[in-house]
């Protein structure tokens, strides 16, 4: 048979990605052809037309709204979320053609065999819908951190060097005017101001993106001019990206209860463009500077005051509970809390050795431990694996020194009893050591290849290598204990299946 299939996550980063490989492998694993559409970050390619028209069946593998559903109407529909694709791609595919088969079997027109055939649509309860909105709109911030953060810290290094009693210090001091007035092409100083500045403007929009971004998973495009305006308000009154997060809601169901305001044939031609953005940004503005700043503001005083006064024996601890955070779900929500948590931070750190700044290092380096781990342990111990675990674990170096912690994700759907503790033993390990090294970082992404934006770097490598091999360990002996059941499994098991249930 063919399929055709759309997959999509929250994030918008790995899974969106994860699902569709999944879907193709299993689709030539079971003799059929699957195409995949990923709407993800990087933006989709739609499928063509004529390959949708020769399709048996949709796949819809999606925690968000699939755009322009109307294309796939007519054809018997499947509809699961991103996860379930990434974890059982074969069991999702055996429902797609269960529903082709019923289809064929009822007898009637294509459409109305597909609406007999089509699996009921997901119920999505009140709590998932909000982590959606949600995540949407820390996908559409990241972008804007890992830019801005990055620059910021090039520009930091290189002040170490023009200034290098008080680099940190110096390069925000300076009058950002020289640059469009007397920069000097050969000073390094001027470059460093340069770079400095370009990020705190790429930073400057982390938290209207936010709420921006929010408010269009809620309300499309009629949220997005209140949320900018929400989420830059929030940022003029202290209160930070939970102010952000706040305003984001707030015009996404300002925007959304207007939007769906029955009105005169005559005021619907001015309400997207006039009414809408007007009211919901008057709303919103009032709401944000009356309402919800002053709480969030002396909220986000307080945490910041708290980060400021830990000492480095509190900052272990946080240093743990970030590290098992960030390893428990590999990009799920409690990953990104922890992440988010640190690259906010970012925006009040003056220097690599700020606590915000460690913070983030703890926080990155964890991210690495469990690809890292799994793709040590399939090269130190392959027959623990299936050949197509050994391949991933391939990527997984890739994937590990480059802060992608989902590369971890297919090993541990397979066998999450063991992989999981596993993992989250070497990250709270990781975390740790980092912060007691002393180890601090501005960039908010980037991995291995970041090192030297890192103070003290050979730590924060020694951490790594820590407890990597410590979850390494972890993953080896959990995995030989049922070794004998892993083995029957595995001989069992299709040579090109993609994942292997322990």
């Amino acid at each position: 048979m063919k399929f055709v299939a759309v997959s999509s996550c929250p994030t918008g980063i790995a899974h969106t990605y994860m699902a569709a490989e999944a879907l193709e492998q299993a689709g030539r694993a079971a003799g059929h052809e699957v195409v995949v559409e990923t709407q993800g970050s990087a933006g989709s390619t739609p499928l063509d037309p004529a390959v949708i028209a020769a399709a048996d069946g949709v796949i819809y593998a999606a925690d968000l709204e699939v755009r322009d559903k109307g294309r796939f109407a007519g054809k018997p529909t499947v509809d699961v979320g991103v996860k379930k694709a990434v974890h059982d791609a074969p069991g999702v595919l055996a429902q797609a053609v269960a529903s082709v088969e019923a289809a064929r079997a009822s007898g009637v027109p294509a459409a109305a065999a597909a609406a007999v055939a089509a699996a009921p649509a997901r119920k999505v309860g009140t709590g998932t819908r909000i982590r959606q909105y949600l995540m949407t709109g820390v996908s559409y911030m990241i972008p804007f951190v890992a830019a801005g953060g990055i620059l910021i810290a090039l520009g930091f290094m290189l002040a170490s060097v023009a200034w290098p009693e008080n680099g940190a210090i110096e390069v925000t001091a300076v009058d950002q005017s020289v640059l469009w007035t007397a920069f000097e092409w050969g000073n390094l100083q001027h470059w460093s101001v340069l770079l400095f500045r370009i990020g705190a403007a790429a930073f400057g929009f982390l938290v209207p993106a936010l709420s921006a971004y929010i408010a269009y998973a809620i309300a499309d495009r009629p949220g997005l001019v209140p949320g900018f305006v929400g989420g830059t308000l929030a940022g003029l009154v202290g209160a930070g990206f939970l102010g952000g997060i706040a305003t984001g809601f707030i015009a996404g169901f300002v925007a959304l209860w207007l939007a769906t305001r029955k009105v005169p044939k005559g005021v619907r031609g001015v309400m997207p463009v006039v009414v809408i953005p007007l009211v919901a940004t008057l709303v919103t503005g009032a709401l944000t500077i009356l309402v919800v700043g002053p709480p969030m503001s002396a909220i986000n005083n307080g945490l910041t005051s708290w980060l400021g006064g830990l000492g480095t024996t509190a900052l272990v601890p946080l240093g743990i509970i970030l590290g098992l955070m960030m390893c428990f779900d590999l990009g799920g929500p409690l990953n990104k809390v922890a992440y988010v948590f640190a690259t906010t931070g970012l925006a009040n750190a003056t220097s690599a050795s700020s606590t915000e700044a460690r913070i983030m290092a703890a926080v990155m380096a964890a991210g690495m431990v469990p690809p890292l781990a799994v793709a040590v342990a399939t090269t130190l111990r392959p027959k623990l694996w299936s050949e197509s675990e050994r391949e991933s674990g391939k990527s997984a170096y890739l994937l590990g020194l480059s802060f992608i912690s989902e590369g971890a994700i297919p090993f541990a759907a397979a066998d999450p009893l063991r992989m999981i503790p596993s993992f989250m033993l070497g990250g709270a390990v990781t975390g740790g050591l980092t912060m007691a090294f002393g180890s601090g970082l501005l960039a908010p992404h980037g991995g291995f290849w970041v090192t030297p934006l890192i103070s003290s770097p050979l730590l924060f490598l020694l951490a790594l290598v820590i407890g990597t091999a410590v979850s390494c360990v972890a993953v080896i002996v959990l995995k030989s204990i049922g070794k004998g059941s892993d083995a029957q499994v595995v001989a069992e098991a299709p040579k090109d299946s993609t994942l292997v249930t322990a």
